[in-house]
């Protein structure tokens, strides 16, 4: 038999990526077209640009998140070698 338990953090779990996929369409499409407004939208400049805002966006999310997760006693998903 399955476990309920496991069931629901699986849901939970999926849930949460379901929500967080959005998420990144959502401010996929806000930076393209901030990038449009500023004249940079299908450029070369724009295109790097874009992909430093979304990395950049990306590594402030994790770290932040990583923190919140080591207040509240929680591992992060990722941890150095040299840590591990």
């Amino acid at each position: 038999m399955t476990d309920p338990k496991a069931m629901v953090q699986t849901m939970i779990a999926l849930a949460s990526a379901s929500l967080g996929l959005v998420a990144a369409l959502a401010w996929n499409e806000a930076i393209k077209a901030t990038l449009a407004l500023l004249g940079m939208g299908e450029s070369l400049a724009g295109l790097y640009s874009y992909a430093i805002i979304a990395t950049v966006l990306a590594i402030v999310v994790l770290v932040v998140l990583g923190r919140i997760s080591a207040k509240i006693g929680g591992s992060a998903a990722f941890e150095r070698e040299a840590e591990g």
